[in-house]
């Protein structure tokens, strides 16, 4: 009987809430030819999460899928821009939600990456959901104080934990994502 309710525990929380990212688009800024998007390009597709790139020069915007099963790094991929010699405007991660319930200015952790969700209304996630990462150096300057001014918590000005995150249980000094749907 014990073996039973182990295991149907273990089902249970096999099938609760949670997300994956399938894939992003990345817009950059600071591209002035064909050559800066291919220096971004090659950039992108050395992370080792990353499955394929493709890219729309007219827009100075890269698709970007991801290999199944491998945990995303954001920050990586904002470097492999910076490496590049140039800087992101817009980051959108999109993946497959199953039943997370989200509000403003609450945690959620995807991949063991926490994310705090701005200017949201209380919603539940569910199938295909896009997010846009709002933390500085992944948008516009003016497009990151609207974001910022959405919240109190000074985590959104550090991109780390501090007294704000701690009440949810995430130790001082995790990196935080700032996103928004």
């Amino acid at each position: 009987m014990k073996k039973i309710v182990v295991l149907i525990a273990i089902l249970v929380m096999g099938v609760g809430a949670y997300a994956n990212f399938t894939k992003a688009t990345l817009q950059a800024s600071g591209l002035t030819c064909a050559m800066c998007t291919k220096a971004i390009n090659k950039s992108l597709e050395k992370l080792p999460f990353v499955a394929a790139v493709t890219v729309d020069i007219k827009t100075s915007s890269f698709g970007i899928n991801f290999k199944e099963g491998v945990p995303v790094d954001i920050d990586a991929v904002r470097k492999a821009v910076e490496d590049a010699g140039f800087s992101v405007a817009k980051l959108q991660l999109t993946g497959k939600f199953n039943q997370v319930a989200v509000k403003n200015d609450a945690h959620f952790t995807i991949d063991g990456k926490v994310y705090h969700f701005l200017a949201v209304k209380s919603q539940v996630l569910d199938g295909e959901q896009t997010i846009t990462v709002v933390d500085k150096n992944f948008l516009t300057a003016k497009e990151f104080k609207k974001y910022s001014g959405a919240t109190k918590m000074a985590c959104v000005q550090t991109g780390k934990a501090g007294a704000c995150c701690q009440k949810d249980g995430i130790a001082a000094e995790t990196r935080i994502f700032h996103v928004t749907i």
